[in-house]
């Protein structure tokens, strides 16, 4: 048992505990195949988490439809191709229904892949594009531009840092994303808003014990948004990613469990019930979680309070639910309250499943240095920092779905430094760069600020690559580059 209003940051006082085995049934009887993980063992774990922390989730209801509600060809300044599309639920037009905004890359000639995410803010918030619908679904206040629960134009590029859509365009994938508040507003009112009344059977005032929570909301929303993905002759079907950060990393782990049509699946500082074990007790436990946000879960997951040892599983058994599809999990250094340990640990319990089936799992035993990733089929990175999503975490992102969407290996030993001494052409379309700067890990270890690594692409710096996208440098240091001059 542990203390449920007090988190631990003290690695001395995580407990001694025993992880159940993913490759164990519950009567005993060992995994020794994949027909025994794809036939028994998986499809009872899904039922445990189903059962005793997110809930089960109803399938799409008939008469779902998508609409285009606007179509620009040229936006970003002729970078993009912006669509935003209303997913209805229902086959009238009142009901709820999801508002998904989607980039693709306007040079791209053949269907490209995508990156799927639900956003906290509205879509306008992710970039300054005025053309951008203002969302009408509730948010989370104490945010500039928010006022009452409701985005307003003051909100538009808000939260920009976290969707680098220049970035993601340039290395040829699209990007996707919708409000979770079109889902099911993030405050417990007993599931009277959202899209939980619409599958209440008569007489029903609430999920049932054993139904869908908040997190199951939203990703039964990531689904449906996979739907309507799926008919897009311009998004590459077999090629979508889903992600998502903090309680949207927790989400988007169990849509890419539930929804094997989701190629690859990241999650960016999910913390308790995402990536990091309950077990460890560390940061976040599952006694305060479930206290503060007992929406988020089904009823059944309450008992666990205090008590993980209780559980049936563990959250490498979540992360095993996704196996053999790549898995991409990043914590930040400063964030404990997610425990970053937690998460590199449920990576690495999760990898016996993805060996059974024949490819890597997690391939370090130990945690990497900061900001140095692991690109294994579970891969994993701790980036110095605070609870966020950063350039860094994206660049991470697009050589991780380079290597496993796209069949392109890493290069070695080439860094990536956002907006790092480069004249930047100030005519790029608003929203198309970025301004945090790296810094140059060769002024750093020097402990000088003499060098210039770029001007237009040219330079006299000997770990100098080249530029990618508008503003960001490849780096080489410490190793020269064999082609500078």
């Amino acid at each position: 048992m542990t203390a449920i209003n007090e988190p631990n940051y003290d690695e001395a006082l995580v407990p001694d505990y025993i992880l159940p085995d993913p490759l164990m049934c519950a009567d005993g009887t060992p995994v020794g195949t994949p027909e025994d993980w794809f036939n028994r063992r998986r499809p009872e774990l899904l039922a445990l988490f189903e059962r005793e922390m997110f809930g089960k989730m109803p399938p799409r209801l008939e008469g779902m439809w998508f609409e285009q509600t606007s179509y620009c060809p040229d936006a970003l300044g002729g970078f993009a191709v912006r669509k935003e599309v209303r997913i209805h639920f229902t086959p009238g037009s009142a009901g709820p229904c999801l508002n998904l905004l989607l980039y693709l890359p306007a040079a791209a000639k053949s269907p490209v892949p995508v990156f799927l995410s639900l956003n906290y803010k509205g879509n306008q918030a992710i970039d300054l594009d005025p053309g951008i619908a203002i969302s009408d679904a509730w948010v989370l206040p104490g945010t500039p531009g928010i006022v009452d629960n409701h985005p307003t134009e003051a909100s538009r590029g808000m939260t920009a840092n976290r969707y680098p859509v220049a970035m993601v365009l340039g290395r040829g994938y699209g990007l996707a994303t919708a409000c979770y508040g079109d889902l099911d507003p993030d405050y417990d009112d007993g599931f009277q808003n959202g899209i939980h009344p619409l599958f209440y059977q008569p007489g029903q005032t609430r999920p049932a014990p054993d139904e869908w929570g908040a997190i199951g909301a939203w990703a039964w929303g990531l689904s449906r948004a996979m739907d309507y993905l799926l008919s897009d002759p311009a998004v590459d079907p077999a090629r979508v990613a889903v992600h998502g950060h903090s309680r949207l990393g927790k989400t988007a782990l169990w849509a890419g469990a539930c929804d094997p049509r989701f190629a690859l699946v990241i999650s960016n500082n999910s913390g308790c019930c995402g990536a990091a074990l309950s077990r460890r007790c560390y940061g976040e436990t599952v006694g305060l979680i479930a206290a503060r946000f007992p929406q988020w879960f089904c009823t059944n997951f309450q008992k666990y309070a205090g008590n993980e040892a209780a559980l049936p599983f563990d959250q490498h058994e979540l992360i095993a639910l996704i196996a053999p599809r790549p898995v991409y999990i990043a914590s930040a250094v400063e964030d404990r309250w997610a425990d970053p340990r937690g998460e590199f640990l449920g990576g690495v319990h999760a990898s016996p499943v993805y060996r059974l089936l024949g490819v890597e799992g997690l391939e370090a035993s130990e945690m990497p240095a900061l900001n140095q990733p692991v690109f294994s089929r579970i891969g994993y990175h701790i980036r110095a920092g605070k609870h966020d999503v950063t350039a860094f975490d994206w660049q991470c992102y697009l050589d991780f779905a380079d290597r496993w969407m796209k069949g392109k290996q890493p290069a070695a030993n080439i860094r990536r430094l956002q907006g790092a001494n480069l004249d930047i052409d100030l005519a790029t379309a608003p929203g198309a760069i970025s301004w945090e700067q790296t810094p140059c890990p060769w002024n750093e270890a020097e402990h000088t600020l003499a060098h210039r690594c770029a001007v237009k692409n040219t330079s006299i710096c000997p770990y100098f690559c080249g530029v990618e996208y508008l503003d960001t440098l490849l780096c080489c240091y410490p190793d020269p580059n064999p082609k500078a001059s």
